[in-house]
Order: structure tokens, then C-alpha cells, then sequence
């Protein structure tokens, strides 16, 4: 499996962006697709995940409300729509993919992308 981030930029606070993460393979449709980030000189984070189907989401704490995870299995891809964007969601996003259930684990995550920059200014 191998996929590639996209959508990352530079806003302001306040702005949205739409990630994209486009999969090869052809478990796409049966696997459970993740969201993480990573900030400068801190951990990697779960930001969301969603299920084969789309039936069933899971957020991190700190984007609950403010980000959707959405996925077109005809398009073997994943979204993730940023909104209401502060500085410190600024970071790395990288989408990875596991075959089983979804989790907020990535260590249960064994394929990454390389992650898409995203940067918001005050």
C-alpha cells in the first residue's frame, strides 16, 4: 500500500483546508484510514480515523467539532477537512492505513504517507 498526502499550506487562523490522501491497493476499500500530526519537537498525535465504510469516525480531543474525516473508496482516498484552524494545529499530517478496526493507536498504523505541511499564523 503506499499513499500520498496533500492539501497542506500556510493560513491564517481562523482558515480551513481540505487534506487529501490519495492509496494504491486494492485493500483501500476494506481498511480502516487514520489521520495523525506532528508538531515540531512533539509527539505524533491522533487527529482521526474512519472505518472501511465510513460508518464510524473517531476524533482526537482537540479537533472534536472542528474537523471531518470523509472518505470516496471509488477514489481510494481519505479527507480530512480542517476547520477553525489555530496555531497550534500547526504540524505535519500524515494519513496511514491498517486493515483492521479503526484505532486511535499509531503504532497499530503499518503504512504512513510522507505527510503534508500545514501552517497557521496568528
Amino acid at each position: 500500500v503506499q499513499l500520498q498526502a496533500s492539501g497542506g499550506g500556510s493560513v491564517q487562523a481562523g482558515g480551513s483546508l481540505r487534506l487529501s490522501c490519495a492509496a494504491s491497493g486494492r485493500t483501500f476499500s476494506s481498511s480502516t484510514m487514520g489521520w495523525f500530526r506532528q508538531a515540531p519537537g512533539k509527539a505524533r498525535e491522533f487527529v482521526a480515523s474512519i472505518s472501511w465504510n465510513g460508518g464510524t469516525t473517531s476524533y482526537g480531543d482537540s479537533v472534536k467539532g472542528r474537523f471531518t474525516i470523509s472518505r470516496d473508496n471509488a477514489k481510494n482516498t481519505v479527507y480530512l477537512q480542517v476547520n477553525s484552524l489555530k496555531p497550534e494545529d500547526t504540524a505535519v499530517y500524515y494519513c496511514a492505513v491498517r486493515l483492521l478496526g479503526h484505532t486511535d493507536d499509531a503504532n497499530r498504523y503499518p503504512y504512513w504517507g510522507r505527510g503534508t505541511l500545514v501552517t497557521v499564523s496568528s
